[in-house]
């Protein structure tokens, strides 16, 4: 468990760092910039990852092995990742390289080129990404019913964008994206290791001290007017995937650690959920079944996906709708409540025990929230929550009316 309480510094340009030390030989960097695909217009599905995949492709004094080089060549790892809401850019490496580390990162940010002809190669590479997750229905399902769920808003259109929007993509689509969206104030630097503060915020200063500045963060553009939607189509191959969910809260609502705890108890990864419980352990009728809660700054959603024999998808849903109506009818005993919040810390403690997934986590708290929980805090929080509030919030999130299916079935039964 973090002992230490991470340290929030606002430097000189307006960009704010987060700082957790360590005493491992290995650190951790990333920069996450809030740019992602819910901030794209209508005309950009899709840009915000293709140009994740360009910012590797050239800046203005390196080529592209040179930057995948830099760090490889001592034994470091530099990656990428976009989401629904944030671009992030990141490296793990011995501390000892922290100059290294610091400046790739800089001249990736805040440097990229975009090559032309390195462009048009990648092109092919998002579009293989494409046609992949479309040969796969268990992964397309999970993005179809988000689309579905946030119809006609940019939360709902799918970040790796559509094969006719990738192939439009050119050098100026890029150039304007990071202009409009890679500035001081609307990014953040996570660091977890073995440096001290003061070391760090040189180094930071002199990497990133060029970085643009504006008068505020982006504002991301709300989402109203959910409609519940029960839609089969004949989709899979082998097995037939299933997708149940509804509406949920965000990161700014009180009945976010309520609906944590919920879909924990639910379908988390642990095997005593009442899911694995009821439909795998006692009826056999899915092997994979599991609930999740994916909070956005301002909404969320909350799923359950099980993949199953094309027989057994009615038995399923049925014992699905009988596990949420017990959470909306019958309050948790005590000794339950107790449980589940105990397994809920562990499986945070276990999180916690990745530097590497930390860092990650302390700069999308600092970007959405520009605050960090401490651990204490986020267990005061869950310890807290009372059977009357799960309750209140399974009868307000898991109400039969406002769920919503989505089925591929088997094409050949």
């Amino acid at each position: 468990m973090i002992e230490v309480e991470p340290t929030i510094v606002t430097l000189s340009n307006g960009i704010r760092l987060v700082y957790l030390p360590t005493t491992s030989q290995v650190s951790h960097m990333g920069v996450t910039i809030l740019a992602g695909s819910r901030y794209e217009e209508s005309n950009e599905e899709g840009l915000a990852h293709f140009l994740e995949h360009c910012i590797f492709k050239g800046t203005e004094k390196r080529r592209s092995l040179h930057i995948l080089s830099r760090l490889d060549s001592v034994g470091g790892e530099l990656n990428a990742f976009t989401t629904k809401e944030e671009i992030c850019v990141y490296a793990s490496f011995t501390t000892e390289h922290l100059k290294r580390a610091s400046e790739l990162l800089a001249d990736i940010v805040l440097r990229s080129n975009f090559p032309s002809k390195e462009i048009e190669k990648e092109k092919d590479i998002v579009l293989d990404e494409i046609n992949s997750y479309l040969d796969s229905p268990g992964d397309r399902i999970f993005d179809d019913f988000e689309s579905l769920i946030f119809k006609n808003h940019s939360l709902g259109t799918n970040i790796l964008g559509t094969k006719d929007s990738v192939t439009a993509f050119g050098k100026d689509d890029l150039l304007a994206y990071t202009k409009r969206f890679f500035f001081a104030e609307n990014m953040v630097v996570s660091f977890v290791g073995d440096v001290p503060i003061q070391k760090l915020i040189r180094r930071l200063e002199s990497d990133f001290g060029s970085l643009q500045h504006s008068a505020k963060m982006v504002q991301p553009k709300g989402f109203s007017g959910y409609e519940p939607f029960k839609i089969r189509s004949k989709e899979a191959n082998f097995q037939s995937h299933v997708m149940v969910g509804s509406i949920a809260p965000g990161y700014d609502s009180e009945d976010r650690r309520s609906m944590t705890l919920l879909t924990n108890i639910l379908g988390g990864p642990a095997l005593n959920s009442r899911l694995i419980l009821s439909i795998r352990e006692k009826y056999g009728y899915s092997y994979n079944i599991e609930a999740s809660f994916s909070p956005f700054a301002d909404t969320g959603y909350w799923s359950i996906y099980f993949g199953t024999d094309q027989k057994y998808i009615d038995k399923t849903l049925k014992l699905v709708y009988k596990e949420l109506k017990l959470m909306r009818e019958q309050a948790l005993t005590q000794t339950q409540l107790k449980k589940a919040k105990e397994q809920l810390r562990g499986h945070l403690a276990l999180s916690f025990d990745s530097n590497s997934g930390l860092m990650l986590g302390l700069g999308k708290s600092l970007l959405l929230f520009n605050q960090i929980d401490s651990v204490q805090e986020i267990y005061q929080a869950i310890e807290d929550l009372k059977s009357s509030d799960l309750q209140e919030v399974a009868n307000k999130y898991f109400d039969e009316k406002g769920i919503s299916e989505l089925i591929y079935e088997q094409v050949n039964e």
